[in-house]
C-alpha cells in the first residue's frame, strides 16, 4: 500500500470515528431529554443504548483490527464480555429499583453513570473519542442534578467536544505534514 493510500485510509477512518462520536452525542442528548421528560422511558432508552454503544464499539474495534495485527475474533470477544458485564450491572440496578430501594428517576441516572463508565473504559481500547462520549455522559448526569436548564448546557458541551476533536485532527494532520 502506498503512502497516499495510507493517508486516505487514515482520513476515512477519522471521518467514520468522528461520525460515530457525533451520532453517539446526539443519541445521548436525546436520552437526556427523554429522561428529563419521563424517567421510566429514560431507563428503557439507556438500556437500549447499552446495545447501541456495544455495536459502535464493535464497529470501531473491527476498523482497528483491519489496520493492525489484532485478530477481530479477539476484539469481538473482549467487546462482548465488556458490554455483557455492563448490561449485567444495569440489570442489577433494575432489580434494586424493583425492590423499592431507588426511585425511577434515580434508576435512569445510575444507568447513565454505568454507561458513562463503560464507555470511558472501552475508549481505552477503541479510541479516545469513545472515552470523550463517556466523559460527556458522566458530566451530563451530574449537570442534570444541579441545573434546571441542563439540556442547553449539554448541547453546548457536545458542540465543544465535536469542535475540539476536529481542531485536534487538523493540528495532527498539519504536524504530520511538517
Amino acid at each position: 500500500m502506498s503512502e497516499e493510500d495510507t493517508l486516505i485510509t487514515e482520513k476515512r477512518r477519522f471521518h467514520i470515528e468522528e461520525a460515530i462520536l457525533i451520532l453517539l452525542l446526539i443519541l445521548s442528548l436525546v436520552g437526556i431529554g427523554i429522561m428529563d421528560y419521563s424517567p421510566a422511558d429514560g431507563y428503557t432508552y439507556w438500556l437500549i443504548m447499552v446495545f447501541v454503544f456495544c455495536l459502535f464499539a464493535i464497529i470501531l474495534g473491527w476498523l482497528q483490527s483491519k489496520h493492525s495485527s489484532e485478530d477481530f475474533k479477539l476484539v469481538f470477544r473482549e467487546q462482548s464480555i465488556h458490554w455483557a458485564t455492563s448490561l449485567l450491572v444495569v440489570g442489577g440496578v433494575f432489580l434494586i429499583h424493583q425492590a423499592g430501594r431507588i426511585t425511577q428517576y434515580d434508576v435512569g441516572l445510575v444507568v447513565l453513570l454505568i454507561l458513562s463508565l463503560s464507555t470511558m473504559l472501552d475508549g481505552l481500547r477503541v479510541g479516545w473519542r469513545f472515552s470523550l462520549v463517556g466523559l460527556f455522559l458522566g458530566a451530563a448526569a451530574v449537570v442534570s442534578i444541579y441545573t434546571s436548564h441542563f439540556l442547553w448546557m449539554e448541547i453546548v458541551i457536545a458542540i465543544v467536544i465535536v469542535g475540539v476533536t476536529f481542531l485536534w485532527e487538523l493540528w495532527q494532520e498539519k504536524r504530520t505534514v511538517s
